[in-house]
């Protein structure tokens, strides 16, 4: 097959090329510059797959991966890891820039981007997959199915692998029915292992996995998630704080992003603002102290016990958004960080019909922020801004800035 050459990067981190008869090639873990050959090349009827065979020409910012994992195991979890660091960034503007252009056709330059300190150990949580026959490990990129057993990531913090290593080493305390472990260290910088299991038979080892990895000099707060049940602390010092509960995997960047988004609402003193997918309560704590009457809601009821027990005084919600965006308050002002899967139709035309003076959206895709720009015509973007919570990557988090239009 003739080599392709690769022109650049597209949102997901593929790099794009063309095929000898003019159809738009993605490829993985290649570099805009980098010539290529290509091996299991998948036709579609625009546009087609294939794998990296063989680098015959390294592009300008390939650079050798510092995770063995990364090549040899195709692991999934980092998308960028063969990119210099600027280039990295410099793709992650785009992928924001060229979903507001191509997706919400509006005419915006790529946003200006906050940079990490940190381009390796920032995660403080990370999930592993577990086949169920004593592999415990990471997904390969492009074939989940595919579990590679993990020695050590790049990207966690060194607590989560020390964690990780003696937790491997005790894997035989662990359920036989286990098909997924979360391992995160929490606000207090205290250690959750969460134990997703197959059945909802209860689990009785947690103890003994906990007094295994106190034993070994690094104890944790055990957690059993049976599947479609509630997960529960069975073992562990202190209160169970919720360990299964969402929160920003790279919190000193997260913290940057949490005060962008607050600062650009302006004035907040004896406003009424909406906090929507609040989380922990992080965003609504801020409001509140600096005298907002706050109206919250976030669907994870561990989360908002946590935040009612901590917080500020706020009227806050355990629910779906879309459920109750009809029954509340109206608004001045509106804070929304929603899952990558954006905001509903439903809370949208919530949006609409409630008209705030301005909202402020926090989002950790851009091609769902894009769509939901188009299902709020009566806002103008004002301001967007990137920051980069994810490196080594393709993922992205945008706060976004939209006023009413006169």
């Amino acid at each position: 097959m003739t080599p392709v050459r690769i022109v650049r990067l597209a949102t997901g981190g593929d790099g794009v090329g063309k095929l000898v008869d003019g159809r738009t090639v993605f490829v993985p873990r290649t570099a805009p510059g980098d010539l290529v050959e290509l091996t299991s090349v998948r036709n579609h009827r625009r546009f087609a797959r294939a794998r990296l065979q063989n680098v015959l020409e390294l592009g300008p910012d390939r650079i050798e991966p510092r995770c063995p994992h990364y090549t040899r195991d195709e692991c999934g979890g980092c998308q960028l890891q063969h990119l210099t660091l600027p280039a990295q960034q410099a793709a992650r503007r785009t992928f924001v820039g060229d979903a507001l252009r191509r997706l919400a056709r509006l005419d915006v330059a790529d946003p200006d981007l906050v940079p990490a300190e940190k381009a390796f150990e920032y995660r403080t949580k990370l999930t592993l997959a577990a086949d169920g026959r004593g592999r415990i490990g990471l997904r390969r990129y492009e074939r989940p199915d595919e579990i590679f057993p993990l020695e050590h990531c790049h990207i966690a913090i060194p607590e989560l692998m020390t964690l990780w290593g003696k937790l491997r080493d005790a894997a035989a305390f662990l359920p036989a029915d286990v098909t997924r472990i979360v391992i995160r260290q929490d606000r207090s910088a205290r250690l959750h292992v969460v134990v997703r299991a197959r059945s909802d038979t209860a689990w009785s080892g947690g103890e003994t996995l906990s007094a295994e990895l106190a034993r070994r000099g690094h104890p944790a707060t055990i957690w059993w998630h049976p599947e479609g049940g509630a997960p529960r602390a069975v073992a562990g010092e202190g209160p169970a704080y919720p360990a299964t509960a969402f929160e920003q995997v790279h919190p000193q960047m997260g913290g940057l992003v949490r005060e962008f988004a607050v600062s650009q609402l302006g004035a907040v003193a004896n406003r009424r603002l909406w906090d929507l997918y609040a989380g922990i309560g992080e965003t609504t704590d801020m409001l509140a102290r600096a005298g907002a009457d706050v109206e919250s809601v976030e669907l994870d009821r561990r989360a908002v016990a946590a935040a009612e027990a901590t917080g500020p005084s706020a009227r806050r919600h355990a629910a779906r958004v879309e459920a109750v965006i009809e029954t509340l308050g109206k608004p001045d002002l509106v804070v929304t960080n929603p899952p990558r899967t954006g905001m509903e139709p439903a809370v949208t035309a919530g949006l609409e019909r409630a008209a705030p003076e301005k909202v402020v959206y926090i989002s950790c895709d851009p091609a769902t922020l894009a769509r939901d720009l188009t299902r709020l015509p009566s806002y103008r973007l004002s301001m967007a801004r990137a920051f980069d919570l994810f490196p080594q990557t393709a993922h992205i988090e945008t706060v976004a800035v939209l006023e009413r239009a006169s």
